[in-house]
């Protein structure tokens, strides 16, 4: 096995600052880049900044492309009008459309845990324990895999049960009962739920998506995983104005909401997708909901960078949020 090459040499803030200077980036406060350096990483700061790096291009003046990323190669140096202070305003930006995604998020893991529960709890107090109401292919385990998925899920998720240090959980330990179903959903995390709703036969998968509405188990199932992962990114203050999924979010067929919309690729592997997914399912469990002015007022206040463009987020132009598709 090859040895890693070394890492980079370490530097102090004040080096750290001389550096981006050096590259072309505009800092009018040395001291307050010092700090703000110092309060969120440089290396955290440089995922905002890293859109504003220059294109390497070859003699025709085309971009370079790597070989193993299949991306634009950029280089250290910075598109002219790239300042620190906006890299800082892009991370505050950013934030603030976390903490609007993840309330939301919220909203949506709490209700679908009761609607599991009780969809499911109806039938069977225990049915999260039964492989009854599972589909067949997720009990049989792979080439290469020592459990299937069901199994695994079963043992993660009793874990939780274990683990759970909340008074109800204790209470039943000490009593030697069985956790019921809607006590169970209270130690999940929104991945064990995502799992859960994606190994159910369809009948009962049926039953959770009727309560939201909803007929497509294809496409659900796509929207929890992804937003799954938006949650964890948002918990874990992971960027997300401009991440792409690899995973494109399904779309019910002749749906009028998503065809009013008219979302490209771009959009369905981008926030603008799932900032569209999370506004229909809010509608349904908050109607008076005000969650997409928020969204909409954020995005509009989105600063102006060089590379940092609405289009990276996966709208359709450079005009801001389009209000006029959600009726606001």
């Amino acid at each position: 096995m090859n040895q890693p090459t070394p890492p980079k040499p370490f530097l102090p803030y004040v080096d750290l600052v001389t550096l981006l200077a050096q590259r072309g980036m505009s800092i009018e406060d040395t001291d307050s880049a010092k700090r703000e350096i110092a309060r969120l990483g440089y290396y955290r700061l440089s995922g905002f900044w890293y859109p504003a790096r220059k294109f390497s291009r070859d003699n025709a003046g085309l971009k370079v492309t790597c070989p193993h990323t299949k991306k634009p190669v950029r280089l250290e140096g910075f598109q002219v009008g790239t300042q620190f202070a906006r890299a800082v305003e892009l991370y505050r930006f950013d934030k603030a459309l976390r903490l609007l995604m993840l309330d939301a998020v919220e909203s949506i893991e709490v209700h679908l845990k009761t609607v599991v529960a009780h969809e499911l709890g109806r039938n069977d107090e225990m049915a999260y324990t039964s492989a009854a109401y599972i589909e067949p292919k997720w009990k049989v385990s792979n080439p290469g895999f020592p459990t299937s998925k069901w199994d695994s899920w079963r043992i993660r998720q009793q874990k939780k049960l274990d683990d759970c240090s909340e008074e109800c959980f204790i209470s039943h330990r000490l009593k030697n009962r069985s956790i019921p179903f809607w006590v169970a959903v209270e130690a999940w995390d929104f991945g064990t739920l995502s799992v859960y709703f994606q190994m159910l036969k369809r009948k009962p998968q049926g039953w959770v998506l009727a309560r939201l509405g909803l007929a497509d188990v294809r496409a659900f199932t796509s929207w929890l995983k992804e937003l799954n992962t938006l949650r964890n990114r948002c918990a874990h203050h992971t960027r997300i104005w401009n991440q792409s999924s690899s995973n494109v979010l399904g779309l019910p067929p002749t749906d009028p909401y998503f065809e009013a919309l008219n979302l490209n690729s771009s959009a369905l592997k981008r926030l603008y997708g799932l900032i569209a997914v999370v506004w229909l399912l809010l509608q349904r469990i908050e109607p008076h909901s005000q969650w997409i002015r928020e969204v909409a007022d954020v995005i509009d206040s989105k600063p102006a960078m060089p590379g940092c463009s609405f289009v990276a987020m996966g709208f359709p132009s450079e005009t801001g949020f389009p209000r006029e598709l959600f009726g606001i």
